[in-house]
């Protein structure tokens, strides 16, 4: 039981109308238990508001850490009287008397017993004279006033106390008495006396020293108590004074108004060492010593996966949201399950997801709505984590339709995800109505201020169920609402469910786990749930573990603060693993393992609990929200220690992650990552780094709205982002279909980017993963920074299989299993761009993987294929290539070995020639003697073709007359010239025939012969068609040798070499 006293002057007695019974036979100030310390402020408070003292306004906690103090000094010098200095106080008195004189110290006590009268005198039993002459327990009454008044004298100079002064001010003594001169002496005196025992200092200096190291804070002071002088104190006051301190913080909670703002980037785990595990006990054996960070046992105990469960890819939708969308979209209304159309789950089937959550699919609480449109939102729905029961919602088809979307997800390969949230209950339930012993609650309101006189929130007429006045003003976050039962008049106040870190959920109960009829009935609830969906995600789970749920239910000592009023509950470790010997999560993944073991656990978990509820408790999959927070805020340093710690410690437990840009909590992806680079390189590394990726709703389509739990519909008129969605498909998706290659852990490696300066670049990301014969490599540079570099060995990484400890860092090298040696050359394609790379072996084993990357640039290095170059030409083209990517190593080869082909392609047909073919087909001759001809095809044009002859007759290994073929090139020509004469002159009269002006707009010889493309098509048609006998090859031979030859290439090249000469001439 919690007693403390102080001091309170008769006129605050009678102001305040405390009761007589609350007083102790000294006169002080005794409280029992804290809810006598709220009804007391209380009490105080109403009084000081209805004066308008709104800033006088004290709380629970400091009138408990004032009396505090004042039983341990009370205790301190009964401790220095008794065992240390004998008589101490009696000898003070006979120093006053002689020193102060007898009448004015006799005016000075009859004085303080009058203003702070012991329960005798206030209630007129004996004068004030005659109990200053009386005995208490054996002792000198004249001797407890004394000591009464030392305490009274360090109350009246706490700066913390202040608001409490009006209590036990001390100014009527100081005016009528030589009540300052005895406190003079008095402390003159006890420093003539033999010191404590407590570090040798002097019983007046000691009890000052907790104010004077903390003049502003009775919390404060109360923690030098106990940090200094607890071996003194005794574990009696230790506790309560962890209990006063724990009183403190919850009223921070109930007191301090919390912004909104950013959320805190989670911290960055630090994991045990072995010998830290070895110490938590064996044998699954849980430790029990009080106050140990150890008091709750983390042995190794995965759940292995099914074999689906590795490749699982999901995407959430808020279901009444989604319907609402879906109606937008396809024009006509859908309003239940089963007429959400065979279209959507196809275009989720070829986005290649795996798994759809649906939220908000059981049977809301009508409460729940009920709330939110009475505080202000007329059109919400109730929130789909304050349920009525796990049934199918009846407004969303019911259990038919439901099977009936199962069943066509189904048919694509797509696995339904449903939520159950064992932590609390709607507050209008079946169980709030049928069970309500399920539920943590007390028997009267924790507060004294709270009033239930609101609606009737349940629609069942055996019960009335209500929440605290205030939420409808929003003046107040009451923990508790009113449950009333109809019939016998009970009432309970339930608490609000809670994680503790702003305000209670108001439209939720919660459920007390440590009734074990309670955790029965939530395993068959889950059992039930897994029967509808084989994945279910636990909403809040980590409020449910061991370790948090006594922290915010029935806290340990000191531990306290978390929910007001829930420290009244404080129990031991031992007294709480008692009542909860076992985790109940690990009852849930043991029993749904025997019942359903096709069934994928997904917890939502924060708090360095992530690890916890994979590694110890089974869950096959966890909330990993630092890799949002982390990516978004690029704290990469961060995220990167993040995955080293994993790495070192357990690499299982990366391959249980989930990995989000966004959740139906948060800001949505675009909101949190842009639409642009920035995006798509976290969405890459989101969906190949180990574990399970997860996609919001509306996060492919671009939708910036975040839509609450409450929503029925989409208030934002927001279309498609059609490029966002794009680069999905084009960029994103392929790699879902890749899953089987990154989701695990085993053969999964992370580098260190080296700069120039052989340091390292945290913001680059780089990793690699691989299965069978199959690796990839990926690179991300989450910074608006260009990052130059290598990769060279990977990180630390305990041993998968290999319980002795982990592997040293390898070579990258090795890991891509390329040999050191001349003559090895590798290819592999990047993923965004569809280019080859062509890259060296022992280059790689001595220097590393160089690459650059521009800000926010991804690559994705794959299909790698080992080359051994006997020839030496893979050798020519890496140094010619110099790092660049091209569409086909090995077309880059053959066009290597065909630059001297293209080359004389390049020559005949250049821009230069090409003037001469126009000039030699318009060019009339000066001698009307002389024959057309006559005129002479340029040099450069003849000695061109015959070069291009002798190439093609190289490289396609043919016997070719150059004579016979520069003959037919000749002839071909002149009779081009002839005709393009003759067209020419025909054009030049005065009426032309209107097939010929048709003619004009598609013939390549017209009466312009324009510099142009259809000049070159011309040209190159007159030159090649008669490069090769007909005699030789077919037409369709002719055209493989040129397609071996790569002809459409070179040629596309003279095209854009037009174009960008275009006036050339």
């Amino acid at each position: 039981m919690i007693q403390f006293d102080f001091h309170v002057s008769k006129v605050a007695r009678q102001k305040y109308d405390f009761n007589q019974s609350l007083f102790s036979i000294t006169g002080n100030l005794i409280i029992a238990n804290f809810s006598q310390a709220r009804l007391l402020s209380d009490k105080i408070n109403r009084k000081r508001k209805s004066a308008g003292l709104v800033d006088q306004l004290v709380t629970p906690g400091e009138l408990n850490a004032l009396g505090l103090l004042h039983e341990v000094f009370h205790f301190l010098i009964r401790k220095y009287e008794i065992d240390e200095n004998p008589g101490a106080f009696k000898r003070a008195n006979s120093f006053l008397k002689n020193d102060l004189g007898e009448k004015d110290l006799s005016k000075i006590l009859i004085s303080f017993v009058e203003e702070f009268p012991p329960l005798p005198v206030f209630k007129k039993e004996v004068t004030a004279k005659k109990y200053l002459s009386g005995l208490t327990g054996g002792k000198p009454n004249t001797e407890i006033i004394l000591e009464e008044l030392i305490l009274l004298h360090l109350e009246n100079r706490n700066p913390a106390a202040s608001r409490l002064k009006e209590f036990f001010s001390d100014e009527g003594l100081h005016k009528e008495t030589k009540y300052k001169e005895l406190i003079e002496k008095t402390e003159k005196f006890f420093d003539k006396e033999k010191p404590t025992g407590i570090g040798g200092i002097h019983l007046f200096s000691l009890l000052q020293k907790p104010v004077i190291d903390n003049p502003s804070s009775l919390e404060e002071q109360l923690k030098f108590i106990r940090n200094e002088w607890k071996i003194f104190i005794g574990d009696k006051f230790f506790t309560r004074l962890l209990k006063g301190a724990d009183l403190i913080k919850e009223e921070y909670k109930l007191f301090v108004k919390h912004g909104g703002g950013e959320k805190a980037t989670p911290p960055v785990p630090v994991y045990p060492s072995p010998h830290q595990l070895k110490m938590k006990g064996r044998d699954h054996k849980i430790i029990t010593d009080e106050g140990s960070d150890l008091d709750f046992e983390e042995a190794e105990q995965f759940t292995q996966d099914t074999h689906w469960i590795p490749e699982v890819v999901m995407i959430a939708k808020n279901i009444f949201v989604w319907m609402h969308q879906l109606t937008e979209k396809y024009g006509f209304e859908i309003k239940t399950l089963d007429q959400i159309p065979d279209e959507e789950l196809d275009l989720l089937a070829q986005w290649n997801f795996t798994a759809l959550w649906l939220i908000g699919i059981w049977e809301r609480s009508s409460a729940s709505q009920k709330i939110k449109q009475q505080t202000g939102n007329p059109q919400a729905a109730a929130s789909a984590y304050s349920l009525f029961d796990y049934v199918i919602a009846e407004e969303i088809g019911g259990e038919g339709a439901f099977q009936n979307l199962k069943e066509r997800a189904w048919q694509r390969g797509i696995r339904l995800a449903s939520d159950m949230v064992p932590n609390h209950t709607g507050i209008y339930s079946k169980w709030i109505v049928e069970k309500p012993d399920y539920f943590i609650q007390s028997a009267d309101p924790p507060f004294p201020s709270y009033k239930f006189t609101g609606t009737n929130l349940s629609d069942d007429d055996r019960v009335e169920v209500r929440i605290e006045d205030s939420y409808y003003n929003r003046s107040d976050a009451a923990v508790v609402f009113e449950r009333r039962d109809a019939y016998t008049g009970d009432k309970r106040y339930i608490y609000h469910g809670n994680d503790g870190t702003h305000m209670p959920w108001n439209d939720t109960a919660q459920l007390n786990v440590l009734n074990n009829e309670v955790k029965e009935s939530l395993i068959q609830t889950i059992i039930h749930v897994a029967h509808k969906t084989p994945i279910i995600r636990f909403d809040a789970a980590m409020t449910l573990a061991k370790k948090h749920y006594q922290r915010l239910w029935f806290p340990k000592p000191g531990e306290g603060g978390a929910i007001p009023s829930r420290s009244d509950f404080a129990m031991t470790t031992t007294q709480f693993n008692a009542l909860m010997p076992n985790e109940f999560w690990r009852e849930v993944v043991d029993r749904v393992g025997e019942a359903l073991p096709g069934t994928l656990l997904l917890a939502e978990a924060f708090w360095l609990m992530e690890s916890y509820f994979v590694r110890t408790l089974g869950m096959h999959r966890v909330y990993n929200s630092a890799f949002m927070h982390m990516m978004m805020k690029e704290e990469n340093e961060k995220y990167k220690d993040l995955l080293k710690n994993t790495l070192e410690y357990n690499p299982e437990i990366l391959k249980r992650y989930v990995n989000f840009m966004s959740n139906p909590d948060e800001e949505t992806a675009v909101n949190q990552f842009g639409k642009g680079d920035k995006y798509f390189g976290v969405a890459v590394m989101m969906v190949t780094l180990p574990g399970l990726p997860m996609f919001g709703h509306g996060q492919v389509e671009g939708f910036s709205e975040k839509y609450g739990m409450e929503y029925k519909q989409a208030y934002y008129d927001e279309p498609v982002d059609e490029h966002l969605a794009w680069r999905h498909k084009k960029e994103l998706f392929p790699l879902l279909k890749m899953r089987h290659l990154f989701s695990q852990a085993e053969n999964f490696e992370l580098y260190d980017f080296i700069d120039g300066d052989n340091e390292v670049n945290n913001n680059v990301f780089a990793f690699s993963n691989k299965v069978d014969s199959e690796i990839a490599l990926v690179l991300y540079n989450n910074s608006y920074s260009q990052a130059s570099g290598s990769i060279r060995f990977s990180c630390l990484k305990a041993s998968v299989n290999n319980k002795s400890g982990s592997t040293n860092p390898r070579k990258i090298s090795n890991v891509l299993g390329f040999k050191p040696l001349s003559g090895y050359f590798y290819i592999y394609t990047d993923h965004r761009t569809q280019l080859q790379y062509l890259i060296s072996g022992k280059e790689i084993s001595k220097n590393g993987f160089n690459i650059h990357l521009f800000g926010y640039q991804y690559r994705i290095c794959y299909n790698f294929v080992e080359i051994y170059d006997a020839s030496g030409r893979y050798m020519h083209l890496y140094n010619h290539l110099n790092g660049k990517g091209v569409s086909s190593v090995e077309e880059a080869i053959k066009e290597m070995d065909l630059i001297p082909f293209h080359s004389s392609i390049e020559v005949l047909f250049s821009l230069d020639n090409l003037a001469k073919f126009r000039n030699y087909l318009l060019t009339s001759s000066n001698s009307k003697k002389k024959k057309q001809d006559e005129i002479k095809i340029p040099p450069a044009i003849i000695t061109g073709f015959e070069n291009v002859v002798d190439q093609i007759s190289t490289t396609a290994d043919l016997k070719i007359d150059s004579e016979k073929r520069l003959e037919k090139f000749t002839s071909a020509m002149i009779t081009t010239r002839s005709f393009c004469k003759f067209w020419t002159r025909i054009n030049k009269r005065k009426n032309v025939a209107k097939w010929m002006q048709e003619a004009n707009l598609i013939l390549p010889v017209n009466d312009q012969l324009s510099f142009g493309t259809a000049l070159l098509l011309l040209f190159l048609y007159i030159a090649l068609s008669h490069s090769i006998p007909k005699k030789k090859a077919t037409k369709i031979v002719v055209n493989e040798i040129f397609n071996e030859m790569m002809l459409s290439k070179v040629v596309n090249n003279l095209l854009s070499n037009l174009d960008e000469d275009e006036n050339y001439h």
